[in-house]
């Protein structure tokens, strides 16, 4: 008898897995044509599971310990070998070991862009991408509909299946969570759990669960470019201009053209009538975008309107509203009950200084500054709350009643 019927005559009696990998979902014990004893040992790690599967059916299912393979505790086989009185000659059947650690790092990414609809840009396309972490939760149902008749399943075997399901579970959670592309990329860490949440309902049908999935959105560059320059532009910063499209950051782009063409050292008298026209544009363009919200975009409040205080009246008979003040004028927005007022040249602050609306601690802004701040630490707007003094000869006034 020759060495290979020598070892496909033993009987085995000792069955065990040693894992050195963490990537192994499954592996099928290698049984040749050898049989089980009755009494062999079974040893089933932590992190492992052990399946019979007898005649393409499955059998006993074993966690983690330690068993004498005896008719007492094999009740599916004893079944479906119709052991009725127990089992003395060795059996055949196939024994499957299946992982169900975790498998962490899955680096997964959409495809393809997901389309969004978003209130500052309309339509946007966004792409996803992040890692997640994977582990078998129900044996059964994975050897059923993922193992087959494969003697060993690899991570990477499944790891196309992994991320088709990623990506379009987080299509399906854009869709329901309604937000906008700023939005999402806003609330990347809190949509991570909604995500996973997602995931796990799509892979539950392979046997899978999900533990953790991390998600980090990206916007076209030009959305990205948009929302950059309208920080710049201290438009966003301001809060007048909550929504900036693209339409407002290709004007800012021409208005950077104009300028620096007006800078030119070697522009001259050229150079001066591109500045004079830059500083009419760029003042229809500031009176338009920062109109407040319920005003038409032309700076002045026309017919049909409300009047908001501060503003001059619209004269009878004229159809058009009063032009902006000149743009060599500095223009400051003041902050009026609560709400974005302006913008206003130095005459007008005077008079909203007089009926009181303007203090030294009113915040105000101004193109050019960082943020809002209170009106006494702007240098051109100190003069409007310095007194001058009484004039000489003046008797000092009577003290007041106490």
């Amino acid at each position: 008898m020759g060495l290979m019927d020598m070892i496909k005559g033993e009987f085995i009696d000792i069955i065990e897995w040693l894992d050195d990998g963490n990537t192994t979902l499954a592996w099928r014990f290698p049984r040749y044509d050898n049989e089980i004893k009755n009494g062999a040992q079974l040893i089933v790690r932590e992190g492992q599971w052990a399946m019979f599967v007898y005649r393409g059916q499955l059998a006993d299912q074993y966690g983690p310990g330690h068993y004498a393979l005896t008719s007492e505790n094999m009740p599916v086989m004893s079944t479906l070998q119709g052991w009725k009185y127990g089992f003395n000659s060795p059996f055949r059947s196939e024994v499957y070991y299946i992982n169900t650690r975790p498998v962490t790092e899955i680096r997964w990414g959409t495809p393809q862009p997901v389309t969004v609809r978003d209130p500052d840009f309309k339509m946007v396309q966004v792409r996803a991408n992040g890692t997640g972490t994977v582990r078998v939760k129900d044996p059964a149902v994975f050897l059923r509909q993922v193992i087959g008749t494969e003697s060993n399943v690899d991570m990477e075997q499944i790891t196309d299946l992994i991320r088709r399901n990623v990506a379009l579970a987080f299509s399906d959670m854009v869709l329901a969570s309604g937000l906008g592309a700023i939005d999402l990329q806003g609330k990347q860490v809190e949509l991570s759990g909604k995500l996973r949440e997602f995931v796990a309902t799509r892979v539950e049908s392979f046997g899978l669960g999900v533990d953790d999935i991390t998600m980090s959105i990206s916007l076209p560059e030009e959305i990205q470019q948009a929302m950059t320059r309208g920080v710049a532009k201290g438009v966003e910063a301001s809060g007048f201009i909550n929504n900036v499209d693209l339409n407002r950051y290709t004007q800012a782009q021409a208005a950077d053209a104009m300028l620096a063409a007006a800078q030119n050292e070697g522009g001259g008298a050229a150079g001066a009538a591109v500045q004079a026209g830059f500083g009419v544009m760029l003042g229809g363009q500031m009176a338009g975008a920062m109109a407040p919200q319920g005003y038409p975009q032309q700076g002045y409040p026309q017919q049909g309107y409300p009047q908001q205080q501060g503003y001059p009246q619209q004269q009878p008979g004229y159809g058009q509203a009063a032009p902006p003040p000149l743009p060599t004028q500095q223009l400051f927005h003041v902050e009026i009950g609560g709400q974005a007022a302006g913008p206003y040249p130095l005459d007008q602050l005077r008079q909203l200084v007089s009926n009181g609306q303007l203090t030294p601690q009113t915040n105000v802004w101004s193109n050019g500054m960082a943020a809002w701040a209170a009106a006494s630490t702007v240098p051109a707007l100190q003069p409007l709350f310095n007194a001058p003094p009484p004039l000489p000869g003046t008797p000092p006034p009577p003290p007041s009643a106490q």
